[in-house]
């Protein structure tokens, strides 16, 4: 291959990976974002009075005190508002501040701070899954095949394109200005990554070796064998020409798409 194939875009990445490297760089960066952010968030819940202190808060109807907690989970004030502020600090809860007493203006004290639990949705599994995101695209397909009259599989394969273009467009902001092709598809790897697919150099190119909807592949092989191709063919889409296709490829242990080197799909 050549310079700007798949191989430089390997060197690149081995570059920053090799033995005089960081921990924490290149493609198995500290993922801050993502799965990480959720594993991090989740981790506090393993110590027993942080985890009965968030049940507490889930249980009411409202948001509570650090008082009412105390006496809820039976423990001292003081530990309440250090386990409290760390489930804020993992995004498991929210603070708002509210007068309780209905009293207003001078002399009505200062507003209580409560606890109540967060908007923010954690999700991990291992491999990494991503059946929202399945679920999402086949809602908007299934909706625009009925207002548009057209059959599901084409407004599905319509969704997962948009999808994959939305993908070319983070694939860009992490390149940078003017990337090099080696830089745009070490991005679009990258990207690919964040989104389970757990992309491997081979020699005729870039393998997955996980599908983000592998439960659903058994019963439902082409549509979602078909909705990841589409996927990958919109990010590739809306990128600058890179050296690469997207090939259906369906093996064992692995998703049925694979990136081959321009040339070599059939390969």
């Amino acid at each position: 291959m050549g310079r700007d194939g798949i191989g430089a875009g390997e060197v690149a990445r081995r570059r920053g990976a090799g033995s005089g490297s960081r921990p924490g760089r290149g493609r198995y960066a500290l993922d801050r974002d993502g799965i990480g952010a959720d594993l991090a968030g989740l981790a506090g819940l393993v110590e027993p009075t942080r985890r009965a202190l968030y049940l507490y808060v889930l249980d009411q109807g409202s948001a509570v005190s650090r008082d009412e907690a105390a006496a809820g989970v039976g423990i001292p004030r003081h530990k309440a508002k250090f386990h409290l502020d760390k489930l804020v600090g993992d995004g498991l809860l929210e603070v708002e501040f509210a007068r309780r007493t209905g009293r207003q203006g001078p002399g009505a004290g200062r507003p209580a701070k409560l606890y109540r639990r967060a908007a923010r949705e954690f999700s991990v599994t291992l491999p990494q899954r991503s059946y929202e995101l399945a679920g999402r695209l086949m809602a908007r397909g299934i909706a625009h095949a009925r207002g548009a009259g057209r059959p599901v599989a084409e407004t599905l394969d319509d969704a997962a394109r948009e999808q994959g273009r939305e993908l070319a467009a983070e694939a860009l902001r992490q390149a940078g200005d003017d990337p090099p092709p080696a830089a745009l598809l070490a991005a679009a790897r990258s990207v690919l990554d964040e989104q389970g697919y757990a992309t491997r150099a081979e020699p005729a190119g870039l393998a997955f070796a996980n599908c983000p909807f592998h439960a659903l592949v058994a019963e439902h092989t082409d549509l979602v064998c078909g909705m990841n191709l589409a996927i990958v063919e919109g990010m590739l889409g809306g990128l600058p020409p890179l050296p690469v296709v997207a090939v259906l490829d369906p093996g064992t242990g692995r998703c049925c798409v694979r990136l081959a080197a321009a040339g070599r799909a059939g390969s």
